[in-house]
């Protein structure tokens, strides 16, 4: 018995990377709520949730800041850049919905619309993370997250697979989730642990780049 609850015995083990990814998930809760924010958050989460897959964090908190504050000016640039490609996705839509009336030129400028939006979100996807994990000028970390994102399709939908699940959990079936507080608690950090499991691996391939 007091072998099980030793210090380096598996289930202290589990209990404390448990304890961890619960640290992880509210710091970045508390560091989003400004919503300006977003982007630096976004990236110290995977900062921090890839060295938890490699093994290489110390202490949650402070790889956390650590990230936050190195590229807090980068990532919050970054964001607004998504997110006015973000609203200029919205307008197209909404133009081509409400003020196009030949069938099939809304067919084809819908089609159009859908193509680049899955090369978007495959590129958004490897944005904060490849900003997390390299050091590069925000032009090349763009253009480097979108040619991943286009190299790595089978990554992209699994990550975009494994996050919409959760959503569509979320919503359709809340009890499963406590009515959100298993997001309070642990759910974003558990999901970026999970989609650090396949950063870590697509990102190990490009392993010669500067390392943030």
């Amino acid at each position: 018995m007091p072998g099980i609850f030793a210090a380096d015995s598996a289930l202290m083990r589990t209990l404390t990377r448990i304890a961890d990814v619960m640290i992880l998930n509210i710091l970045f809760i508390a560091t989003s709520l400004p919503i300006v924010t977003i982007g630096a958050s976004l990236t110290a989460l995977n900062a921090t949730a890839m060295r938890i897959v490699a093994g290489d964090d110390h202490s949650i908190t402070r790889d956390y800041f650590t990230a936050f504050r190195r590229d807090f000016r980068q990532s919050t640039v970054i964001a607004l850049l998504l997110a006015a490609i973000g609203g200029a996705f919205a307008a197209w839509y909404f133009v081509v919905t409400q003020q196009v009336a030949d069938a099939v030129l809304q067919f084809v400028l819908l089609a159009i619309w859908f193509v680049l939006l899955f090369i978007a979100v495959t590129s958004v996807l490897f944005v904060f993370p490849y900003l997390a994990r390299f050091e590069d000028s925000t032009r090349n970390v763009l253009r480097n997250a979108r040619l991943i994102g286009l190299r790595h399709p089978l990554a992209a939908v699994a990550i975009l697979a494994v996050t919409v699940l959760a959503v569509v959990v979320s919503i359709f079936f809340p009890q499963a989730t406590g009515y959100g507080l298993l997001w309070l608690l642990i759910g974003f950090g558990g999901l970026a642990v999970v989609h650090a499991v396949v950063f870590t691996r697509v990102f190990a391939r490009y392993a010669s780049a500067d390392v943030a």
